[in-house]
């Protein structure tokens, strides 16, 4: 399966949706099922004809935001572990230190603000990076739970991926017939909305990686895109040349996370769940 799937809807005008179904008029012949709007019959648009006039406005019920919203999703593959992670469920009580627990606090409140200035920060090409020394701090749940929000919040479309799966996918690319082209692998990533790029930093630096982690920094930097990093080291430990540290830097708020590990921790709750219900 290809990384970059499900591409963006691209809207119809009235017109040639009215031409595809002609308008029957305010009173609507119904021939919808049970499960279908008997206003729109499930087309997402409803038809009217007025004074000589054919015009179509979208359906109240709301089936095309649904399907948008379905697009959005299927197009950012966010891993299904995280697909009702959110920011107003993101667990602080998980971290068990106090000092962890304050990073955590002004952390949330940080990415709140971003949030909350999305326009602003889309202006700005201004995204952020979350970086940790310790495995299983929460980045990648977090980087989840602000990609969830920029689409259910914002209506705004995310890509999330791997640094790994973005260059194993590149890689790929170069020894098939079919699927995308490395060309349009790269294109996509440089001109999605919104990318995440999981575990930035951890592949072994070669001249091709960087050559292409460049193209798509770089074009992203151009065009002040928003790109959300997560990684486990800062910028300035990150071993890739200047030329893709110093744009980051420049496009990104750092936000440190806690250097405490809760995946045990979420362990120990599963199997004390798993436990009381076997005791009950």
């Amino acid at each position: 399966m290809e990384l970059l799937t499900g591409q963006t809807e691209t809207e119809q005008t009235g017109k040639a949706l009215a031409q595809e179904n002609p308008p029957a008029g305010l009173k609507m012949r119904s021939t919808s099922t049970a499960s279908e709007c008997p206003i729109c019959r499930g087309t997402g648009w409803a038809f009217y004809d007025e004074n000589g006039y054919s015009y179509a406005r979208e359906c109240d019920c709301g089936i095309r935001k649904r399907e948008a919203l379905g697009k959005k999703l299927k197009f950012a593959n966010i891993p299904d572990a995280f697909s009702d992670v959110r920011m107003e469920n993101f667990r602080h009580d998980i971290y068990r230190r106090q000092d962890s627990q304050m990073v955590i606090t002004k952390d949330c409140k940080a990415i709140n603000w971003w949030i909350d200035g999305i326009e602003k920060m889309k202006a700005q090409g201004m995204g952020l990076y979350l970086y940790s020394d310790t495995k299983g701090s929460g980045k990648t749940r977090m980087a989840a739970s602000i990609a969830n929000d920029l689409i259910y919040r914002c209506g705004l479309s995310v890509k999330f991926a791997t640094s790994v799966q973005i260059l194993n996918e590149i890689r790929a690319s170069w020894n098939r017939e079919e699927g995308m082209t490395e060309h349009q692998l790269l294109d996509d990533l440089s001109k999605a909305e919104i990318l995440v790029i999981d575990d930035f930093g951890i592949e072994r630096i070669k001249d091709w990686i960087e050559e292409k982690l460049y193209h798509i920094i770089n074009s992203r930097y151009i065009n002040r895109l928003i790109t959300i990093y997560t990684s486990n080291l800062p910028i300035e430990r990150l071993e890739y040349d200047d030329r893709i540290t110093n744009r980051i830097k420049e496009r990104s708020f750092p936000l440190m996370f806690p250097a405490e590990s809760v995946r045990d921790y979420i362990a120990e709750d599963n199997f004390a769940c798993l436990k009381a219900v076997m005791a009950s």
